[in-house]
């Protein structure tokens, strides 16, 4: 069962996706860059010839300042006040959520037997590591690798994925087809769901939770290709959709970021933003590029704003 037959897993194989994806021990014991050892320098090399035309597209979304169900704690934004003698801002963020774009590091998400992040790392006080390790500080040198958009809604000539209709791993396998895109190992996989498309479309209120989205045979994908990270507009999707239940015992669905985070040690980056890129790829004929991510260096911390670049 799998992506050879173009079938979901059942419960049982999902949950056996915690011993059969674990790179728990692959890059040693004091690994801290999980899937990110698959970015070696002749991958960014690579992704460096990938450059022909210097254009570049931002994935990120704006910093999201205001309170509405999808984002209960908004960034702050403070400018200098008159005569205070030069301009200055303040900004402050909740890292996580559905809003912001932001990379979660690998002590974002505990396995499910509790107590333990990516390469079996334990538990300290405040559900945070009990050393300095699996945070986002360790990625300080930067994200540099091939980037490859999956744009799902024009492989399926829709506007956008619809609830009850997730997004498979055979339909990533197919859809690198279609845009003749080889896989690679250390590639950063771009699922393109129709964020926008799709509130613009229903006129639906964003919640806290995508309304669509990614199911979890994507993970066997991201394995079997050796990704090194997974970036997506929406993101897991919905419990209903999945057929199998929540890793998790909470409303969220967390299907694919609980195999990958804390199992896999593969980076997510969360609520980006695919409209503007997706139609650069297509009229360059181009789903492959240069991707560029700079995480800012917060000491001990689950995660990080950024600002990905795709570069063509």
């Amino acid at each position: 069962m799998g992506l050879g037959d173009r079938t979901a897993p059942t419960a049982e194989e999902y949950a056996a996706y915690r011993d059969r994806y674990s790179n728990w021990g692959r890059w040693g014991a004091d690994d801290e860059l999980g899937t990110l050892n698959l970015v070696t320098d002749a991958v960014r090399r690579s992704a460096a010839a990938l450059v022909q035309t210097g254009r570049t597209v931002s994935l990120a979304r704006p910093l999201d300042t205001h309170a509405g169900p999808a984002n209960p704690y908004p960034a702050h934004h403070f400018l200098a006040v008159d005569g205070s003698g030069g301009m200055m801002d303040y900004v402050g963020c909740f890292v996580h959520g559905f809003t912001q774009t932001h990379i979660d590091a690998l002590c974002h998400l505990s396995t499910v037997e509790g107590g333990r992040y990516y390469n079996g790392k334990p538990f300290g006080t405040g559900h945070m590591p009990l050393d300095h390790t699996g945070t986002v500080d360790f990625w300080r040198d930067g994200i540099v690798t091939r980037g490859v958009l999956y744009d799902i809604p024009r492989l399926r000539g829709t506007d956008f994925v619809a609830p009850g209709e997730p997004v498979h791993g055979w339909e990533l396998a197919d859809a690198a087809a279609a845009q003749g895109v080889e896989p690679r190992a250390g590639d950063a996989v771009i699922i393109r769901s129709g964020f926008g498309p799709y509130f613009a479309a229903t006129g639906e209120t964003p919640g806290f939770t995508s309304p669509a989205g990614v199911h979890a045979s994507c993970v066997e994908f991201l394995a079997a290709t050796d990704a090194g990270l997974l970036c997506w507009d929406m993101q897991d999707a919905p419990i209903a959709d999945q057929g199998i239940p929540n890793p998790l015992p909470i409303a969220v669905p967390l299907h694919v970021h609980h195999i990958v985070l804390p199992y896999m040690g593969m980076p997510i980056v969360d609520n980006c933003e695919l409209e503007d890129l997706a139609p650069v790829c297509a009229e360059l004929g181009r789903w492959e590029f240069q991707l560029v991510i700079a995480p800012l260096v917060i000491t001990r911390g689950t995660g990080s704003p950024v600002n990905p670049i795709a570069v063509f």
